[in-house]
């Protein structure tokens, strides 16, 4: 992941994206490196480059992983690859087993709430004052 700095680092230029994930610094790297209840999945596209970042969370009782975070390369946004990293996560082979994926949604993200609807997952409500979203497997 240290190797991706350089790329993702330009992504958290975009006010959207810094706003919503930010801000991108040492700590934040550190935390992902050492993470080990969960990853940070780096998409590319045919041709190799970054197109999306996803960050889950294991649930080690294998009941709901969650989402924790989903971005698309901000000068490639609105033309569908958020389906296909939603997909690529979820179908990433590495991930232990669960029954379901949940997602946390802030209210006033509009893009993230319209995306989660129209890609099926279930509106659960507000959890801890975020729009829960999940889907079963």
């Amino acid at each position: 992941m240290r190797a991706d700095w350089r790329w993702v680092a330009p992504w958290f230029d975009d006010d959207e994206l810094c706003r919503r994930l930010g801000p991108l610094d040492e700590e934040w790297l550190e935390h992902v490196l050492a993470e080990s209840e969960g990853v940070q999945l780096v998409i590319t596209d045919v041709d190799g480059a970054p197109i999306g970042l996803a960050g889950c969370a294991w649930d080690s009782e294998g009941v709901a992983h969650a989402i924790t975070d989903l971005a698309v390369c901000p000068w490639r946004r609105r033309v569908g690859l958020g389906r296909a990293i939603l997909s690529a996560v979820l179908n990433w082979e590495e991930h232990p087993p669960a029954r379901r994926w949940v997602a946390f949604v802030d209210p006033d993200n509009r893009a993230a709430l319209e995306f989660f609807t129209a890609v099926g997952w279930h509106l659960d409500g507000l959890d801890d004052e975020m729009y829960q979203f999940s889907r079963d497997l």
